[in-house]
């Protein structure tokens, strides 16, 4: 039952229940008290009328000796109309009643409580001369009628304001519960209008209380988080279809010029071959894009074996050798290093590296590949010298399909804007870092890799 009360019922019932239970433990206290200092008062009233008694009936010892007093006795009884007393023999014989009805008390001394057809009393028994036990017993009858309807009026009253306590703060701490949820009513209503068409309303964290407050931001930087994911992810869309639209119009375009005739075998040869490389391109864009999305999901899982960095950086130096030379731009490689990790997924993100720096290097200039050992860690650094590129862009590398140099050259995926991606992924893999940095006529792309 509880699970389906709303939190606002549960911090009411709460309330009302932490209501009920001190204002009934405080009026239990209250009447346990008050039965109390009544008990003390009547012991104390028995105890003077016990004095007065004694003295006037000192050297009774049997009904004979009592009948001269009995008139004194009924007298000095008569003065007080809430008094009763009862004499009994030690045989156990009533010898004397002041009041017909008395109930019947205990033989055994003390003070106890007890209870007729129409009224209480509280009792006292004790022998008339302590020092013989065998002298008669006298019973002492207080009528404390009034004080149990006291107390039964008490006990009424205090269930009726334990009662009335526990709907009040039930009603109050409804209000106060509801009042003081409301930010978090207003949450849910700001999610209820968050969408994929709107993800830019946000909580006003400045009116919310200080332990919502934070709540409240995670909020707002989960949906700052959305909404940067879904526009990136509606422009790589919008890129991927950007980027199949050509090819694929150049496909149909060139398919539909050659079916316009018959041709020669040459002529459809060449024309299946011109498709072939249009579909190679394709293949190898979705080969990449399939690649990101499985580092997107950490599906990415590089081996691990031991590498001299230098022998991997050679050996693609090597194979960009003819076309740096053809290029007019001068290759070269410093220092060393050794790290644990996956051959091909390094050299991958080496290659395009080296592949962007030959792109935008101009004619007469240099790329260098430096590998470094700072702090235990291994650090490798791919410049070229050439125009700088803008800090404001230096983030924005990384991202697919973006391309400083918005000239479009097309024969590979990565010039469709996908290399630094797919470098930021390997690199991620490993457990490291990529960083782009621009000045003083060199641009630089520095890799940070744990070494195991």
């Amino acid at each position: 039952m509880m699970r389906r009360l709303s939190l606002g019922s549960r911090l009411a019932l709460l309330f009302a229940a932490c209501t009920a239970a001190v204002s009934l433990t405080a009026g239990v206290l209250f009447s346990r008290a008050s039965e109390s200092h009544f008990i003390e008062l009547d012991q104390q009233l028995l105890g003077s009328r016990l004095s007065m008694l004694r003295q006037m009936l000192d050297g009774v010892h049997d009904p004979a000796s009592l009948a001269p007093r009995l008139q004194a006795l009924q007298t000095e009884l008569s003065h007080q109309a809430d008094l009763a007393l009862r004499i009994r023999g030690s045989d156990g014989r009533i010898w004397f009643d002041s009041h017909a009805g008395l109930p019947e008390s205990p033989q055994v001394p003390g003070l106890s409580t007890l209870h007729s057809t129409s009224s209480d009393y509280r009792s006292l028994c004790v022998n008339l001369d302590d020092s013989d036990p065998q002298s008669a017993q006298l019973t002492l009858f207080l009528d404390i009628t009034h004080h149990q309807h006291f107390l039964q009026r008490m006990q009424q009253l205090i269930w009726l304001t334990v009662g009335l306590s526990a709907l009040a703060t039930a009603l109050l701490g409804a209000w106060a519960a509801r009042s003081g949820l409301r930010p978090l009513r207003q949450m849910g209503e700001v999610a209820s209008q968050v969408s994929a068409r709107s993800l830019t309303t946000r909580l006003p964290e400045g009116q919310m209380p200080v332990e919502l407050a934070e709540l409240a931001q995670t909020v707002n930087a989960m949906l700052e988080r959305l909404d940067d994911a879904f526009q990136r992810l509606s422009a790589f869309s919008a890129d991927i279809a950007h980027e199949l639209r050509t090819p694929l119009s150049n496909l149909l375009t060139h398919t539909q010029v050659t079916l316009t005739r018959p041709r020669d075998l040459d002529e459809y040869r060449e024309a299946l071959h011109s498709n072939l490389e249009e579909l190679q391109w394709m293949a190898q864009l979705v080969n990449d894009m399939l690649y990101l999305a499985k580092a997107d999901h950490g599906l990415l899982m590089p081996s691990r074996q031991h590498l001299m960095l230098e022998d991997e950086a050679d050996a693609l130096l090597e194979y960009y050798g003819p076309l740096a030379e053809e290029a007019g731009v001068l290759l070269r490689r410093k220092g060393q290093a050794s790290l644990d990790g996956d051959r091909n997924m390094l050299r991958r993100a080496l290659s395009n590296l080296l592949d962007n720096a030959l792109r935008f290097t101009p004619v007469g200039g240099e790329i260098q590949v430096s590998i470094e050992t700072p702090d235990g860690r291994v650090r490798l650094q791919v410049a070229n010298s050439g125009a700088p590129i803008d800090a404001a862009l230096l983030p924005k590398l990384f991202d697919r399909f973006y391309r400083a140099d918005p000239a479009r050259r097309e024969g590979s995926s990565e010039h469709a804007g996908l290399g630094l991606a797919i470098t930021r992924s390997i690199v991620q893999a490993h457990g490291g870092s990529i960083t782009a940095e621009s000045s003083g006529g060199w641009t630089r792309f520095v890799i940070d890799l744990p070494r195991v």
